[in-house]
């Protein structure tokens, strides 16, 4: 499975089968983790067979059932940590999709309290990432066109609707799609459109996806 076919494939799962996660998978997650946090600087980690992370009111609320696997988005927080935290995690996302897992985003069901002591001293949690094998490949979602998120009008160059087709199918907070795809000193650029809830770590999501699709680096404007 391609990487385009990663994001094509993989949609929101919050229900997963009482499956466990073959030995040679996690080591190749936990290798992949592992170069994400060293290119981008942060702490992200996989609890494996750990129920307690989302044993919450919260996550019964968000519909989530048996997930006993997650991925913890962590790290020292600065400017743009938010950003990076959405750029990698969506990596390890595909990555697990091209392994043949399902995953769910999550910045609020799951048990904050117990995740949060897993975090060192003088580093902070982001958000959370549901893994496992889902009890469905999950279902489309409603969608803006290329149109609607790019900042200037007129004929887009084929790379660029690429990048823009791959960042519309990238997972964002309820769905908000609260970004704007342009260009800065003749490069790829993405930033925040209007208000909405964590938008910095749903830009690094579609930054990753555009750059899926566009096979260009995209800037982010933070």
């Amino acid at each position: 499975m391609t990487l385009q076919e990663a994001i094509d494939a993989r949609h929101s799962v919050r229900a997963y089968q009482d499956t466990a996660i073959a030995e040679e998978t996690r080591a190749a997650l936990d290798e992949f983790a592992d170069s994400c946090n060293a290119e981008g600087k942060l702490h992200i980690f996989i609890r494996y067979d750990d129920p307690a992370g989302f044993d919450s009111k919260l996550a019964q609320y968000g519909s989530f059932r048996n997930v006993k696997n997650y991925i913890v988005l962590a790290g020292k927080k600065d400017e743009d940590f938010d950003f990076r935290c959405g750029y990698y995690g969506e990596k390890i996302v595909l990555y697990a999709q091209q392994l043949g897992l399902n995953t769910c985003w999550t910045a609020l069901t799951f048990n904050k309290k117990m995740v949060q002591e897993l975090i060192p001293e003088g580093e902070s949690l982001c958000m959370v990432i549901a893994l496992g094998y889902g009890e469905t490949q999950g279902v489309d979602r409603k969608s803006k066109n290329a149109e609607d998120v790019v900042a200037s009008k007129g004929e887009m160059p084929d790379w660029f609707r690429k990048g823009v087709e791959a960042a519309l199918k990238a997972p964002t907070a309820i769905n908000q799609q609260k970004f704007a795809f342009g260009m800065k000193d003749g490069e790829p650029a993405v930033k925040v459109k209007g208000f909405g809830v964590h938008t910095k770590v749903d830009l690094g999501i579609v930054a990753y996806h555009f750059e899926v699709g566009s096979d260009r680096k995209v800037a982010a404007i933070l």
